[in-house]
């Protein structure tokens, strides 16, 4: 079966995809991801480059999974307790991210409001909701107003991080708005989110970040961020 094609049934896609993955699992490895992720999951001990390239040998034997299909097996790994899992489900999405559309946008605020952090989360903003939005214009108004008023820090950070690699295409009356509406929160992982959409932003318009930043009341950190590769002048 061709990587393209999709896969028949999502619970057997899932239970296969998971079976594969837990026959590399690696104990001594497992531990010292755990510490590095602060100890917020589990994990099998399967590092990137070995995770990858399992991920390209069972698309290309088995498919990838489309539509409801996809969502349905998504789902399941997200459920599993370790992270290697949920690091699949977001393979398996960038692989149809170009078809991802209005109806998607639930699936992604549960995936980032689920065993939400910043290793899952940074990705599905920036990589997914972020092609989703640019495909789909018309919803980023609505959508960017919920996130960024929502409870949830992650779906702030995902309003802030949407337009990363947007460059020319950055909408920076939206990014500093939204900005300035979050500026004042003390959390690191917003502080570190708004600098690193400005320092992004700013490899396009470094005297706009300059600008902004001048202007605007930023912790330390964020205005670090920003400036890192362009300086204050």
């Amino acid at each position: 079966m061709k990587e393209t094609e999709t896969a028949v049934d999502a619970a057997a896609y899932a239970d296969k995809l998971e079976a594969l993955l837990r026959r590399h699992a690696n104990a001594g490895q497992a531990a010292a991801m755990k510490a590095y992720m602060r100890d917020q999951f589990e994990f099998l001990g399967i590092r990137t480059p070995e995770r990858n390239a399992l991920m390209r040998a069972f698309m290309k034997e088995h498919g990838v999974p489309s539509g409801a299909e996809l969502e349905a097996t998504v789902r399941r790994l997200w459920a599993l307790p370790e992270r290697e899992f949920p690091y699949a489900a977001m393979t398996l999405l960038e692989k149809r991210k170009k078809e991802l559309g209005p109806a998607q946008i639930e699936l992604l605020e549960f995936l980032v409001t689920t065993q939400a952090w910043w290793d899952t989360v940074d990705l599905l903003a920036s990589h997914l909701a972020g092609a989703l939005f640019s495909k789909h214009p018309e919803l980023v108004p609505a959508y960017t107003e919920k996130w960024i008023a929502a409870d949830s820090l992650w779906l702030r950070r995902s309003a802030l991080l949407f337009q990363l690699g947007y460059k020319g295409r950055t909408d920076a009356e939206l990014l500093f708005a939204l900005i300035r509406r979050t500026a004042h929160e003390s959390d690191f992982f917003m502080r570190k989110a708004i600098g690193w959409a400005l320092r992004e932003y700013g490899k396009t318009d470094p005297a706009a970040v300059r600008a902004f930043v001048r202007d605007t009341e930023l912790s330390p950190l964020s205005v670090r961020e920003a400036l890192k590769h362009i300086g204050a002048e």
